[in-house]
């Protein structure tokens, strides 16, 4: 189930709270000692910056699996996001040691990319920041070859602050194909987290498989549920063939040529409702292609990113600035929420810029 920390922070006492939710999700990552200490600090300082520099924000940890070259690994996901003055240096803000406050922690953004796993920052003067880090067992190496093929990354947050979220994202990879799967369970609250982690657990089992196969057997999976709305995303990397269905009211849009393409899903629900025949579409991917699946907590008429410089970022840097961008205090959120990114290979992303 999708366990999910989300934390305001808009004054000095709610970082002990991030710190705290930090060391518990190392501990459920299975993170050691030291390394949910790494998380701890990372997490102080994002929220510290907060306070200091943003007039508030959020933070929100989820626990995801980051790809390394033995495979996925166990990690803490901690994503800023805010809507404050933005940075004016992006890149001295990142040198280790820098700060902008005289009562600052002394570690700074530069320490938080130099000892967390992942380390990425997305910043515009006057819009604000986003600054995602991952924390899992091994260190950051000190000058790291970036990762080839496509890339993954989401941002998932419960309704109201609930300890669950009954949405989920996850993914597999094969020497040629990811497939990147998003879920929402019906309703929101444990039962619905129960039935997007049931297909969690099925994906992992069938992520080789053709997005309608993995449908159905989804289907049978999710029977003891209350059932979810469900897309899947296989790239084919060979082919450079993207394949998506989906069936419920999930969102997909895919970015190509300059251009947004909306992906449509069959109606029904996985688990419960499921239509006679599911209709997969096939598409072109680019280097310049780029996916976005979401949840309907999102509001449907989300501006894409117009920055093109965005999607050379994490993907889970693009996952929160569009959910932070599509948010607003005219439009609350009505449901769990998330947003999970499908992203070309890139060699230019700003956390491999270790010194």
């Amino acid at each position: 189930m999708s366990r999910v920390w989300d934390i305001p922070v808009h004054d000095s006492t709610r970082v002990r709270d991030v710190r705290v939710a930090a060391e518990a999700a190392g501990a459920r990552a299975g993170l050691d000692p030291h390394r949910i200490a790494v998380a701890s600090l990372v997490a102080t300082e994002l929220a510290t910056n907060l306070v200091k520099h943003a007039d508030g924000g959020r933070i929100v940890i989820n626990l995801v699996e980051r790809p390394a070259p033995d495979g996925p690994v166990p990690s803490v996901q901690l994503v800023s996001l805010d809507h404050g003055p933005g940075i004016t240096d992006v890149e001295a803000a990142l040198r280790d040691g820098h700060t902008t406050a005289t009562t600052s922690l002394g570690a700074g953004l530069g320490t938080c990319l130099r000892i967390s796993s992942d380390f990425d920052l997305y910043s515009v003067r006057g819009r604000g920041t986003v600054a995602i880090a991952r924390i899992d067992r091994t260190p950051a190496a000190r000058h790291p070859v970036p990762p080839s093929g496509p890339r993954v990354g989401g941002i998932n947050i419960p309704l109201a602050q609930a300890e669950h979220s009954g949405d989920a994202w996850s993914w597999v990879r094969t020497p040629t194909v990811l497939t990147l799967m998003l879920a929402d369970g019906l309703g929101h609250g444990l039962k619905a987290a129960q039935a997007s982690g049931a297909a969690v657990e099925e994906l992992h089992r069938s992520g080789h498989l053709p997005p309608v196969e993995i449908l159905r057997l989804l289907n049978t999976a999710l029977r003891p549920t209350r059932g979810a709305a469900i897309a899947i995303a296989q790239l084919d990397t060979d082919a450079e063939q993207l394949r998506f269905a989906g069936i419920g009211n999930i969102g997909a849009r895919l970015h190509t040529g300059g251009d947004w393409r909306a992906l449509v899903s069959h109606p029904g629900i996985v688990g419960s409702h499921f239509p006679a025949t599911v209709p997969q579409q096939q598409l072109a991917w680019r280097a310049d292609s780029l996916l976005v699946l979401h949840s309907d907590g999102l509001p449907s008429r989300w501006s894409p990113p117009g920055d093109p410089g965005l999607p050379h970022h994490d993907p889970a840097v693009v996952a929160g600035a569009i959910l932070r961008d599509a948010s607003s205090a005219a439009r609350p959120v009505r449901d769990d929420t998330s947003v999970a990114v499908l992203a070309p290979d890139s060699r230019t992303r700003a956390h491999d810029r270790r010194p």
